[in-house]
């Protein structure tokens, strides 16, 4: 089965201050499988809460999304975390490692609040941490990190269920240029292996790596344009 995704006339609203502050007015976008794309505007723009529908983390107010085939906008929270655990995959600006975790375990995590512990699932967790670059650190903690070396903790986290598409929200943000290029060597690779990227990004630099960039303003699709990358197409 491909999996696709495609939101269609999305809108989300949120109440604050005895207001309505309407975050996305109305979007569509398709994501054809194996595709890379990069999210930018300025803040306030919508691209986060895009990116938080996407992965499934919020429901839209009206609209649909479509993944594989399934409309999984009103689906219970059973169903979306299902859904989170079987296709989706976090990279997060912030890492969001926890401290008291050695590299194996922060990686592991996914798995844990899966309740799919086992020793065939730690060896999961380190050809994770070995494809990242980390095979020979799985016993630090992130303190003992560089935040390149975090980040991708985050990435082999990220990987460990297998996602089919991975959402991405500044994943260099945090990072010097020389460790912003390394990360996104890994994203790539990860892409020609067939995996879609959606990722938000403020750098254009960055956001010229991706296939796609979609700009947002005003919770609005404001353009889309290629950059000329090529397209992974699969089966």
């Amino acid at each position: 089965m491909r999996l696709s995704a495609q939101v269609i006339d999305l809108t989300k609203d949120y109440h604050l201050g005895g207001g309505v502050v309407r975050a996305l007015r109305g979007v569509s976008i398709d994501f054809p499988e194996g595709d890379f794309v990069a999210i930018m505007g300025a803040s306030g723009s919508g691209k986060s809460t895009l990116l938080n529908l996407l992965g499934c983390l919020d429901r839209p107010t009206t609209g649909h999304y479509v993944l594989a085939g399934r409309d999984v906008s009103s689906l219970s929270d059973d169903e979306l975390s299902e859904i989170r655990s079987q296709h989706l995959g976090f990279i997060f600006q912030a890492y969001n490692l926890i401290p008291q975790l050695t590299v194996v375990e922060n990686i592991e995590l996914p798995l844990y609040y899966q309740g799919k512990i086992s020793s065939d699932a730690r060896e999961r967790c380190i050809e994770m941490a070995e494809l990242v670059g980390l095979g020979e650190r799985l016993d630090h903690r992130p303190f003992q990190l560089s935040g390149g070396q975090q980040q991708r903790v985050a990435i082999a986290r990220a990987l460990v269920n297998d996602p089919r598409v991975i959402l991405a929200d500044e994943p260099t943000g945090n990072l010097d240029t020389a460790t912003g290029e390394e990360i996104m060597q890994i994203l790539e690779a990860l892409n020609r292996a067939g995996k879609t990227i959606i990722m938000v990004t403020h750098e254009p630099d960055i956001a010229e790596r991706a296939h796609r960039i979609l700009r947002m303003r005003d919770g609005l699709l404001e353009g889309s344009e290629h950059t000329g990358r090529m397209h992974v197409t699969l089966g």
